[in-house]
């Protein structure tokens, strides 16, 4: 059974967007030591690089190193920095992960194979090569909305007893009973985070430690808040806040994410809405919504009153 105190990246990782400028959409490196800033400033404890939400499909290897490079020297020690390494390709991910264990990365987020759909036979031989190859911390990614695979719960279990540097799992299942059975059988070493904001409490509730967000460029600090109150046995006030925190949870996910949530961060001027195709910016019409959504919290979106 695993033990949910003292997580090796903390209790809210964000997953950072990646800001771009111009017709060329190129990385846009004075927002990103903006937002870096702000992150760290309210309640982020790890920041992952060149995943989902970072737009990691549209970014060239140059660029994913140049990102992580820049990230770690502004990050400057006081929080973790986490690079996305997964790919449908084993040996580009483990390239790339042994790529970022020289460059200086904390840990690495690999994601379960997608479009290939490998059985489980076949994630267990991914995953393990990936771990051998390299001494970095391993956090699985399991999201099968974007994969077409779930990771079976013995297919987690066994990476997680035969591999000491695979030290958690991003459940983004939505499956309460999945996360609860990983729980109970994983060793204690061993952590899971919620891959989905509006799962965090439910998840915590069954022996993950955190989250890995996307609100939390917004509401961090409050996310922080309600998993401090869970640990700390508040759970009523853990509760208030997550239901305060659920439309914006959902909110963020009307459209493709990073689209929804890079348009409240340039509201707060944190970069531009800007996005690389195939992902294009909200609708006047979808702007008006989360106006609408943002205007609930004046904290976290001051432009917006």
């Amino acid at each position: 059974m695993i033990k949910n105190d003292a997580p090796l990246f903390g209790r809210v990782i964000t997953a950072m967007v990646t800001p771009f400028k111009g017709s060329e959409h190129e990385i846009d490196y004075a927002a990103l030591e903006k937002l870096v800033e702000h992150l760290l400033a309210t309640g982020t404890s790890a920041i992952v690089v060149a995943g989902t939400t970072g737009e990691s499909p549209t970014l060239e290897d140059s660029e994913k190193k140049d990102l992580l490079k820049a990230t770690i020297k502004l990050v400057n020690g006081r929080a973790k920095v986490i690079m996305g390494t997964g790919s449908n390709i084993t040996a580009k991910s483990i390239k790339a992960t042994k790529e970022a264990e020289a460059l200086g990365a904390d840990g690495a987020l690999v994601v379960a194979p997608y479009y290939n759909k490998p059985s489980q036979a076949g994630l267990l031989a991914h995953f393990g090569a990936v771990a051998e190859a390299s001494d970095l911390p391993i956090i699985m990614y399991n999201i099968p909305g974007r994969t077409g695979i779930n990771m079976a719960v013995e297919t987690i279990l066994e990476l997680a007893d035969k591999y000491k540097n695979i030290v958690a799992v991003k459940d983004s299942t939505g499956n309460v009973d999945q996360a609860s059975d990983i729980a109970a059988k994983a060793p204690e070493t061993f952590r899971i985070y919620s891959g989905d904001d509006n799962m965090t409490l439910p998840f915590l509730s069954v022996g993950a430690c955190g989250v890995i967000s996307v609100a939390s460029h917004l509401v961090g600090d409050e996310i922080k808040s309600m998993a401090d109150k869970f640990f700390a046995g508040n759970l009523d006030q853990a509760r208030s806040l997550h239901y305060r925190l659920m439309p914006l949870f959902k909110g963020l996910f009307a459209a493709p994410n990073p689209t929804c949530v890079k348009y409240a961060l340039s509201l707060k001027g944190l970069g531009s809405e800007d996005l690389r195709l195939p992902l294009v910016p909200l609708s006047e019409a979808q702007k008006a919504t989360m106006n609408s959504l943002l205007s609930q919290y004046d904290k976290a979106t001051p432009a917006c009153k």
